[in-house]
C-alpha cells in the first residue's frame, strides 16, 4: 500500500520504519526543509531518534502532494499544535475516501476540539480514524514489543489499519470509540505532568501510584461526560498509556514535569525537553472542558496552578492532600 506520512518527527520516523517493514511504499513529508535534508543523506533522524536507521526506500519529500497523491492512507504525525495548519495544507489535495490515521495527542485550546474533529471540519471528504495507545517511539523504532489500538467510524476502516500497522511485535486492536480514544490520549498527558513533578519533588512511589489511579478516574468521568465508553478508559489508550506516560524515562510530559517539581517554569522545562510538551498544551482545554461539563477534576486544576498561577509545586501536591475527605467512588455505599 502506498502511505503518507505527514510529520517527521520522532513518532513519525518510528511509524515510518514499521509501515516500510511491513513491505508498504512510504513518503514522508516535513514542513522543515533541513530536516527532510538531514534525513535523505543519513536516513536517520539524528536529533529525535537516533541510531534507528530507515530503509532506502522511503522517500521523504517538503512537497506536501507529493507524499498524499495516490495515498491509499495518509498518517497525521505532527504535534498536535500544529494539527489544523497541517490540515489546511494537505485539504487542496486529499480526495474522497482518503483515510487519515490521526496518530497525534491532544485538545485545541481555542475550541476545544479533539483532533480528529479538527481534521474532518478541515478536510470533510477525508475518512478520518485515529491510532492510539502506549508506544514510545523509542521503543517503537527499535522493535520493541508494543501493543495500540485503531477507532474508527466504520468497522472496514479499523480492520484495515489494524491489518496496515500490524507486525510481530507491534499488534493493534480495534474500536469504535474514537472519541474515547482520543480523551485517553489526550488527557494522559496532563496527569503525566503532574506525575513527573510529583517526582521532581522526591514524592516517591506511592505518589505516583496514586496519581496514576486518581487520574484515570479524572479522565473516564470526562470522557464518559463527552460520550467515550467507560471500557475505553479501562483499555490500552486509556490506563495503559497513562502508565507508560507517567512512568517511562521516554516521557517528555513525566520529563518537562520533573524539571517543575525541581523548580523550573515550564517556559524552561519545555525549553530542556527540546520536543513539544503536549500536556502543556492540552492543560488549559482540559481544565475548560471540566467546567463545562461540570465534571470535578482536581489533578488537572493543580497542574494547571502550577503551569499558569504560579502555585509551587509543593503547594499543589499539599493542596491535592488536604481536599476535603470523601468516598473513594461515589457509587459505593453503606446499605
Amino acid at each position: 500500500m502506498k502511505i503518507g506520512v505527514l510529520g517527521a518527527g520522532s513518532w513519525g520516523t518510528a511509524l515510518t520504519v514499521l509501515l516500510s517493514g511491513n513491505g508498504h511504499e512510504v513518503t514522508v513529508w516535513s514542513i522543515d526543509k533541513e530536516e527532510i535534508a538531514m534525513l535523505k543523506e543519513h536516513r536517520e533522524h539524528k536529533t529525535k531518534l537516533p541510531e534507528v536507521k530507515i530503509s532506502e526506500d522511503v522517500l521523504f519529500t517538503s512537497d506536501i502532494n507529493e507524499a498524499i497523491e495516490d495515498a491509499k492512507m495518509i498518517v497525521m504525525v505532527v504535534p498536535s499544535p500544529f494539527i489544523r495548519s497541517t490540515a489546511k495544507l494537505a485539504a487542496p489535495y486529499v480526495k474522497e475516501g482518503q483515510i487519515i490515521v490521526n496518530v497525534s495527542k491532544g485538545i485545541e485550546e481555542s475550541t476545544l476540539m479533539l483532533l480528529d474533529e479538527i481534521i474532518k471540519e478541515e478536510i470533510p471528504c477525508a475518512n478520518v480514524a485515529v491510532l492510539s495507545g502506549p508506544s514510545h517511539a523509542e521503543e517503537v523504532g527499535k522493535g520493541m514489543p508494543t501493543t495500540v489500538v485503531a477507532g474508527a467510524y466504520d468497522k472496514e476502516t479499523a480492520m484495515l489499519i489494524q491489518d496496515v500497522f500490524m507486525s510481530d511485535f507491534f499488534r493493534v486492536y480495534t474500536s469504535p470509540d474514537v472519541v474515547g480514544i482520543e480523551l485517553g490520549g489526550a488527557l494522559k498527558n496532563v496527569i503525566a505532568l503532574a506525575a513527573g513533578v510529583s517526582d521532581g519533588l522526591g514524592c516517591g512511589d506511592n505518589a505516583k501510584a496514586a496519581l496514576i489511579t486518581r487520574g484515570i478516574v479524572e479522565i473516564t468521568k470526562l470522557g464518559v461526560a463527552m460520550g467515550g465508553n467507560m471500557l475505553t478508559f479501562a483499555g490500552l489508550s486509556g490506563i495503559g498509556d497513562l502508565i507508560v506516560t507517567c512512568a517511562s524515562v521516554h516521557s517528555r510530559n513525566r520529563k518537562a514535569g520533573y524539571l517543575m517539581g525541581q523548580g523550573k517554569t515550564y517556559k524552561e522545562a519545555m525549553d530542556e525537553v527540546k520536543m513539544v510538551v503536549e500536556g502543556v498544551y492540552s492543560a488549559k482545554a482540559a481544565l475548560l472542558l471540566s467546567k463545562k461539563y461540570g465534571i470535578e477534576m482536581p489533578i488537572v486544576e493543580m497542574i494547571n496552578k502550577v503551569l499558569f498561577e504560579n502555585l509551587s509545586s509543593k503547594e499543589a501536591m499539599v493542596a491535592l492532600l488536604t481536599r476535603m475527605k470523601t468516598n473513594e467512588s461515589a457509587d459505593l455505599s453503606w446499605e
